[in-house]
This record gives C-alpha cells, sequence and structure tokens, in this order.
C-alpha cells in the first residue's frame, strides 16, 4: 500500500481501528494499541498499516511464487465474503467448523476428499443407479456432509505453504496445526488476541463486517497481483 493517509481514512470509515472490550485484552495486544473509547480498545492506525503493508508484501511474494494460501474463516457473518474471496484467488479455504488435522495429518484428510470426489463423480455418471434406493440417500447425505466440511479443500494436493486466519483467537486449533508444521501464517489479531504465534499479525477489527470486507479486499488484490506477476514473468512464458 502506497498512499498512507487515503488508506488510514478508509480505515477509520470501515471501523478497522475498534478492538473488543477493554477488559478483553490480550496484553500482548498492547504495542498495537492507540487508547481506548468507551470501554473499547482502539488500535494505532499507523501500526494496523505498516503491519498490513507487511502482510501484503508476503502474500503478493507468496503468490508470485505458486504458492498455496488457504483461507479460514469459521465465523458466520464472514462466509460468504471469505468463500467468494478464495474462489476469486483460485485458493482452498476453510469456512466452516475447522477440519482437525487438516494440516498435521494431511494424508488423511486428502482420502476423505478423493473419496468426496469420487461419489460426486459417481452421482454425476449416473452410477448411483446401480445402489438401491436406501443407498443412494445414504450416499447423498455423506456428499453433503463431506462438501460441507471438505468441500473447500477438495482440490487441495499438498499442505498449505501459508494460512490466511480471519480470526486468529477464534480458530486457534488451525493456528497451532500451522505453527506445529512450520505453515506460515497471516492472521487479523484482534484486541483479545495472541499474536505471538503469527508471522503476520494485523491489529485490526475482525467482527465488523465493513472492516472484514476492507481487508478481505486488500488480501484479495495481493494475491490475484502476485499471480499475474508470476504468468507474466519471463520464466513462464
Amino acid at each position: 500500500m502506497e498512499n498512507r493517509q487515503k488508506e488510514l481514512k478508509e480505515m477509520l470509515k470501515n471501523a478497522v481501528h475498534f478492538g473488543h472490550a477493554t477488559a478483553k485484552w490480550n496484553p500482548y495486544m498492547k504495542k498495537f494499541i492507540y487508547g481506548e473509547k468507551q470501554g473499547i480498545h482502539v488500535f494505532d492506525l499507523n501500526k494496523t498499516f505498516d503491519a498490513l503493508s507487511a502482510a501484503l508484501d508476503y502474500l503478493h511474494q507468496a503468490a508470485k511464487e505458486g504458492k498455496v494460501i488457504l483461507f479460514v474463516n469459521t465465523k458466520q457473518q464472514a462466509t460468504d465474503l471469505v468463500r467468494d474471496a478464495a474462489v476469486e484467488c483460485k485458493m482452498p479455504y476453510v469456512t466452516q467448523k475447522w477440519v482437525p488435522g487438516l494440516i498435521t495429518n494431511f494424508q488423511t484428510i486428502k482420502q476423505r476428499t478423493r473419496y468426496l470426489k469420487r461419489l460426486k463423480d459417481e452421482e454425476v455418471t449416473g452410477e448411483f443407479a446401480k445402489y438401491t434406493k436406501k443407498e443412494a440417500l445414504d450416499l447423498k447425505k455423506t456428499i453433503n456432509k463431506l462438501e460441507t466440511a471438505l468441500g473447500g479443500v477438495q482440490d487441495l494436493n499438498r499442505v498449505p505453504d501459508v494460512v490466511l486466519m480471519f480470526d486468529v483467537s477464534r480458530d486457534q486449533n488451525a493456528v497451532k496445526e500451522a505453527k506445529r508444521t512450520g505453515v506460515t501464517i497471516v492472521g487479523i489479531t484482534d484486541s483479545n488476541a495472541d499474536p505471538k504465534n503469527v508471522d503476520f499479525p494485523i491489529p485490526a477489527n475482525d467482527d465488523a463486517i465493513k472492516s472484514l470486507t476492507y481487508l478481505t479486499k486488500k488480501f484479495t488484490e495481493a494475491i490475484k497481483d502476485g499471480k499475474a506477476g508470476a504468468s507474466n514473468s519471463p520464466a513462464t512464458k
């Protein structure tokens, strides 16, 4: 991001600066906090700008290098927003419950996604006709269940290189798995979050849809520009 003053105004307009209630804060976020207003912590947006800029530079370079970035968000209000952004970036995503072992036990998860794709292929090609009505109905229920849990990662063929977190404190299991396996973590850290295990923490409001929309747009632009840069580089021509 080049124009600091312009972006600071955009952040203010989109409520990026509001944290949680002061009673719920994490002391490790102190260095990012400017003060408080009516019992709510307020972020120092200059520090948010710097942190976001560093995160966007990293995401841009990661995408340019062909790295896989897994979008992770399990909060309901941002489900469509994050899923659509991941699809636009042609990246995998988790927008329902985190699947235990998705990173640390990837081969087992991969077997489940292969099974899901096989069942979907059988349904499309009419192979379900060989089953009884009850069996076919049970298989359709299995497809729906697996699609909900694993639909966003069904084309993921290896452990992701990066996880992009939209609520670090909510999705702690994803953070732990990524940290354990050396996967880089880029994440929005609200005032109640622990930024210690996040490689690129972004101090910002992770609840307001305006804030999430602003940040998601920035992530999407960085990743898409990075991928475009890779496709336009001499090495790929």
